[in-house]
């Protein structure tokens, strides 16, 4: 279920998805697609960059939004990714 997305300045866009709960453990992960143009896109999973797990929903989410609004902590995870 995708719980946020925006654009990135230079192009693509990051999101937060979450997955069913199991055992009541919430799981979201923050994915970062780099590929602007729609059409390279096919086939290609974009990177996870961070994932979160908690009681609810909402703990997740705050967790992974401190880093997807933030393009600085985008590029961050993404060169760490790297490493």
């Amino acid at each position: 279920m995708l719980l946020y997305s925006r654009e990135l300045p230079s192009g693509g866009f990051v999101m937060i998805e979450a997955d069913t709960a199991e055992g009541g453990l919430h799981h979201a992960f923050l994915a970062v697609e780099r590929r602007s143009d729609p059409s390279r896109r096919a086939g290609h999973e974009p990177p996870v960059i961070a994932e979160a797990r908690g009681a609810s929903r909402a703990t997740v989410f705050r967790e992974l939004y401190a880093i997807a609004r933030d393009n600085t902590a985008i590029s961050r995870a993404l060169l760490q990714r790297r490493d």
